[in-house]
């Protein structure tokens, strides 16, 4: 083995190591994915959607299932933080579109961040009662510190709160069934009927139920961080897609036949109306889930945010202070209180809706040009090497088509 001395070892900046399993990927993933979207948005997709919500969830599914094979070949092509960027610099050579790229992931992270904030502020509000503002602050300052501990330590905490979540998201299911057992004989009308008005909802809301899956894509970007990239990437993203759409349909279908949708439209905690006839104790446990959901999607964003940052300053994109990594820690504290003050403006500024809007609209901009990238590389003939994930053609092409086709349709006026 290498022994080095104690002065190269000093003199040796502090690189991110490779610390995470497969379990802890996919937990990662399905936190940042279920707590982004299903505890905060079910209310604003169904005021848009009606009772054909669901229906919102799958056509998102849809889009983003091609361009998570797509992100499936990619991580495994290129193994780094600020994974986007890494792939459009690979796909177009640009420098200049590598730094967009790089710093339209970042303010996803940083918008998504701010809207679930605002989302576990309104569950918390409902037993603490302090301003909202006041609350989503402080959130945001106890995540920041979270995320700043450590990446095994952050990851672990929010492994633990993602189970957390999805034990929730199942009683979700389970008193809404045992509220209405007559539910089961009413999913027939889940079907939307072939009305222009009704898809353009149903697409519309699309945009915003997108934004449930934003989470997927996070794990492309702590790739550096990943034991066996070229084994665990391809799975962790695709076993957090198949989870994710199985749950969000099941939940969208309960709480949209159980819940009355002149309440649940515009709700910012949701999924507590499905509690209402449970009684005071389980009504109360949920929150506590909901609370812990809310603040585990804004823990993963400011993790995969303060990533893409450190890892376009070790591309040279931005100022080299930004990929300081500390030597305690393992974390790029600067860029983490970068990051975590600029959710706090957000946070502060922009209602939630508006912030999950901006979040899909910028994502499926990522998404196009990441679905591009892959195309321009598979047609230039660049070989992938030996243990990369392989995709055919077909498959970014129809992750660019359909990305561009709901980001156009939703923002359509209904």
């Amino acid at each position: 083995m290498l022994d080095l001395d104690k002065n190269d070892v000093a003199a040796s900046p502090a690189k991110l190591k490779r610390k995470l399993t497969l379990p802890l990927l996919v937990l990662y993933g399905l936190g940042v994915t279920i707590g982004a979207g299903i505890y905060v948005l079910v209310g604003t997709t169904a005021a848009r959607a009606g009772i054909y919500a669901p229906i919102s969830f799958l056509v998102a599914a849809a889009v983003v299932a091609f361009t998570g094979f797509t992100y499936a070949e990619l991580s495994t092509r290129h193994p780094v933080s600020a994974g986007e960027a890494a792939y459009v610099r690979a796909g177009f050579n640009s420098g200049t579109l590598t730094l967009i790229i790089g710093l339209l992931v970042a303010s996803s992270g940083i918008v998504s961040s701010a809207a679930v904030s605002i989302g576990a502020a309104a569950y918390i509000g409902e037993i603490i009662p302090l301003p909202q503002i006041l609350l989503t602050i402080v959130i945001i300052l106890i995540v920041g510190v979270i995320a700043a501990w450590g990446i095994l330590e952050s990851v672990f905490i929010a492994a633990v709160f993602t189970a957390i979540e999805i034990t929730g998201l199942g009683l979700v299911i389970y008193f809404g069934v045992s509220a209405e057992p007559a539910l089961l004989s009413n999913v027939g009308s889940l079907l939307p009927p072939f009305d222009g008005i009704i898809w353009g909802g149903i697409i519309s809301a699309s945009l915003l139920a997108f934004f449930a899956f934003v989470g997927f894509e996070d794990i492309a970007n702590v790739a550096e961080e990943v034991i066996e990239p070229h084994r665990n990437m391809p799975r962790g993203i695709i076993l957090t897609l198949l989870v994710a759409t199985i749950l969000y349909f099941l939940v969208v279908s309960v709480v949209v036949l159980v819940v009355p949708l002149a309440d649940l439209a515009g709700s910012a905690a949701p999924l507590v109306l499905v509690f209402e006839a449970a009684g005071s104790t389980a009504s109360g446990i949920f929150r506590l889930i909901a609370i812990v959901a809310t603040t585990n999607g804004v823990l993963i964003q400011i993790i995969m945010a303060s990533r893409v940052i450190y890892g376009l300053s070790v591309q040279k994109s931005l100022p080299s202070f930004l990929s300081v990594v500390n030597p305690v820690t393992g974390t790029p504290l600067t860029a983490t209180a970068v990051i975590v003050a600029l959710v706090v403006i957000f946070a502060t500024l922009l209602p939630i809706a508006q912030l999950a809007e901006a979040t899909s609209t910028i994502v499926l901009i990522v998404f196009s040009v990441v679905n591009l990238a892959l195309v321009r590389l598979i047609m230039a003939g660049q070989q992938p090497t030996d243990g990369v994930f392989v995709v055919p053609l077909w498959v970014p092409v129809m992750g660019l088509i359909s990305s561009a086709a709901l980001l156009f349709f939703g923002l359509l006026p209904i």
